[in-house]
């Protein structure tokens, strides 16, 4: 694979520019297993006399939909749909949507870096979907409930709002140089129109995510409790 520039699309929103992720080398993700579920591994038995596996097995067996490292086309290897990616560190994760299979930069629709949690949507007429070094790609049910929490690490990645993280005000206080970003999304989409409201701030930072959000998410930031 050639040399990819790992910068996400970024744009203006009001005055607030959209957080800058770090320029990562492409990684030789060979896409080793792709598709096949994972479940190659379990595919082996290793007791003689189990000829069934118990309902925890395979549910985490349909949890993990693809490898976190591979080009993988939409329709043939992976399904439309929205998927999580967990446990990534220092932003060396990269995905990206495209348009087609050229690796041209007219051919990218969205990509971003990945500190902790990931969610991305991919859509149906996405030809390729391409991820490196990341953790495996988890499907989302969309109807899932959760134990939402009241607080969350400063570089938590994208949480999903009323399932990872509750509605509420939240505060994160002693950020530096602009360090911290956050953001408001309706969807997983990562497009302009999925934002709703991001910032950058230095010190103290205050920001309400409502019920009706889509999605939070935080890098470089100290940690969040929820004040209210």
């Amino acid at each position: 694979m050639g040399m990819k520039g790992k910068i996400t699309l970024g744009a203006v929103v009001g005055i607030v520019v959209i957080g800058a992720v770090s320029a990562n080398a492409g990684s030789d993700g060979d896409g080793g297993g792709s598709g096949d579920n994972g479940s190659s591994a379990s595919a082996d038995r290793s007791t003689g006399g189990d000829k069934k596996k118990t309902d925890t097995e395979e549910a985490a067996e349909k949890k993990v939909a693809f490898g976190g490292d591979g080009d993988f086309e939409v329709g043939t290897d992976i399904k439309p749909g929205t998927y999580r990616t967990t446990g990534n560190t220092d932003g060396m994760c990269y995905w990206e949507r495209a348009k087609d299979s050229s690796g041209e930069m007219d051919s990218l629709l969205a990509n971003d870096n990945v500190t902790g949690t990931g969610y991305v949507t991919v859509k149906a007429t996405d030809k390729l979907f391409s991820s490196s070094d990341c953790g495996d790609w988890e499907a989302v049910d969309e109807k899932a409930k959760g134990s939402p929490a009241s607080k969350m690490t400063g570089d938590a990645g994208m949480l999903r709002v009323g399932v990872d993280i509750a509605p509420g005000t939240y505060k994160s206080t002693g950020n530096t140089d602009d360090s911290c970003y956050w953001e408001r999304a309706k969807d997983a989409g990562h497009s302009l129109d999925s934002i709703i409201a991001n910032n950058n701030v230095t010190g103290t930072a205050v920001v309400t995510i409502s019920a009706s959000d889509g999605y939070f998410k935080t890098s470089g930031c100290q940690d969040w409790k929820k004040s209210a």
